[in-house]
């Protein structure tokens, strides 16, 4: 979680202009919601910054703070949305040590002066009134970049490029961004003519399928999904292996009911939790008796993709346990028919 307390603060925050904040949330918590659940791979610390700063910069980070509270849905939307793309969180991990704060906690968190104040009373003094609130800090603990409110992934991602890529001395952080954040994800949920219709009753659990199933998870706010419907979906080898399986699409988070293959009723949120799917989108390949035997969990380009779905359906994911030779093998082949294989 994170530490910071008076001392400099006022000239840290004077050192870089604060970005401007994109549809920030009240600093007030909608009681009707429940605690916002923090990434694991978040730090866990003495919120001490002398030492996170000195731990980050032995490992060649920077220190990434987070204001936030529960009942916070732009804080939830930041967890769900952002930290639910894999490419997002990866450059995050490489970059920064994240740590969060409550706004109202009552932890000790320790500035690099030594001077200790309560969470609240240190967020307080760096009067966050948007939650989340980000500080980015750089070695010796100055502020380069501040965003108050949430940010939609593809300005987030600039905002992490900025700061790890340490453009604060070359470049005003809205001139970068507007050069950089490139395009905003659809907001949409695409629709396949594949997809199987709810309600979903994918019970395999008394008699096998015909077909195998894989379940695609997805959410609106996904640039990779939209990626993957313009793409792989428009590929004619994968619609192709598409039409040997059962296909449903759900929600990362919806509230739907589904059937699951081994005949539990849970809403598509909880199934999602049960499986341990993070990311979008994620499939997970289901054999005809409803046993996971493969899923794709990570930014795949078209060819990648339709092998994942050959690999399940040729039943090669038995006899050949490393999916990265599978590839290999299927370029080859391929290619010594005359076929064109892109890799990226």
């Amino acid at each position: 979680m994170l530490r910071l307390a008076l001392f400099m603060i006022a000239a840290t925050l004077n050192c870089a202009s604060p970005a401007p904040a994109a549809q920030p949330a009240p600093a007030t918590a909608d009681p009707g919601q429940s605690a916002i659940d923090i990434p694991s791979w978040f730090k866990e610390t003495f919120l001490d910054f002398r030492e996170d700063l000195r731990d980050a910069a032995r490992a060649k980070k920077r220190l990434m703070v987070y204001f936030g509270q529960d009942g916070c849905p732009y804080c939830r939307e930041l967890m769900r949305v952002n930290f639910s793309q894999k490419d997002i969180v990866d450059k995050t991990r490489r970059n920064f040590d994240a740590i969060a704060l409550d706004i109202w906690g009552d932890r000790e968190v320790t500035w690099i002066d030594g001077t200790v104040r309560s969470e609240k009373a240190f967020a307080a003094l760096l009067k966050v009134q948007f939650t989340p609130t980000l500080l980015f800090l750089d070695e010796k603990g100055k502020v380069v970049l501040r965003l108050n409110g949430y940010y939609p992934p593809h300005k987030f991602r600039a905002a992490l490029d900025y700061v790890a890529g340490k453009h604060e001395g070359k470049s005003d952080f809205a001139d970068y961004l507007q050069r950089n954040a490139g395009g905003a994800d659809s907001g949409v949920l695409h629709e396949q003519p594949f997809f199987l219709k709810p309600p979903f009753n994918l019970d395999r659990s008394q008699k096998p399928a015909a077909k195998p199933l894989v379940v695609l998870f997805e959410q609106q706010h996904c640039a990779a999904c939209d990626e993957m419907h313009a793409k792989s979906f428009k590929d004619k080898a994968t619609l192709a292996l598409a039409g040997k399986f059962d296909v449903v699409r759900l929600e990362l988070f919806g509230k739907k009911p589904a059937v699951t293959p081994d005949g539990k009723s849970l809403s598509e949120e909880q199934w999602a939790r049960q499986l341990k799917v993070a990311y979008t989108p994620s499939l997970v390949f289901f054999d005809t008796g409803g046993k996971e035997v493969f899923r794709i969990d990570a930014y795949l380009k078209p060819f990648h993709f339709a092998s994942g779905f050959d690999y399940v359906a040729s039943g090669a994911y038995r006899t050949q346990p490393s999916f990265q030779r599978f590839i290999r093998e299927r370029a080859e082949k391929i290619r010594e028919r005359g076929g064109n294989v892109e890799l990226w």
